[in-house]
């Protein structure tokens, strides 16, 4: 083979493992978020078993942005949701019970975000309620993946 077909061969090769490389990386994003998301959702059930409510509000988008969705009441902003939950479950006579996530599917719907459906289930000592969610995480620089949007629904 002459000297310019063999360096014809080179170029054609580097820039096809150039193109597979970023191929390969393209195709990895939509695990990693997926993975990335689903370790966000065992963080909050390790916190909310633990009866560590400000943990579990940590996979929550901390901004006025943020939207919860359950029964007829639409609650705005962090804020208002952690007292939603603070009232639920930390008041008096209340108490935080082991919740449990499962039938989990996460499907990335843009390069940032998430969209996530399963069931919630919590056993508290008198009940165990339970009900379906539907979850909208993004990922934002500098803090990860948060929950930007909640619809919880109770069976």
């Amino acid at each position: 083979m002459g000297r310019i077909a063999c360096l014809l061969v080179g170029v054609v090769l580097g820039i096809s493992l150039m193109l597979a490389r970023g191929f390969l990386q393209e195709q990895s994003k939509p695990i990693q978020a997926t993975d990335s998301v689903r370790v966000l959702l065992e963080t909050q059930v390790v916190a909310w078993n633990a009866g560590n409510l400000d943990g579990f509000m940590q996979g929550y988008w901390n901004d006025p942005g943020l939207t919860f969705y359950s029964g007829n009441s639409i609650r705005s902003g962090f804020e208002e949701t952690m007292a939603r939950y603070q009232q639920t479950y930390q008041a008096d006579g209340k108490e935080m019970g082991q919740l449990r996530f499962d039938d989990l599917r996460i499907e990335p719907i843009a390069p940032d975000t998430v969209f996530v459906r399963g069931k919630w289930h919590l056993t508290l000592s008198k009940e165990s309620p339970e009900g379906l969610f539907t979850l909208i995480v993004k990922r934002f620089p500098h803090v990860g993946w948060k929950i930007v949007h909640d619809h919880t629904s109770k069976a």
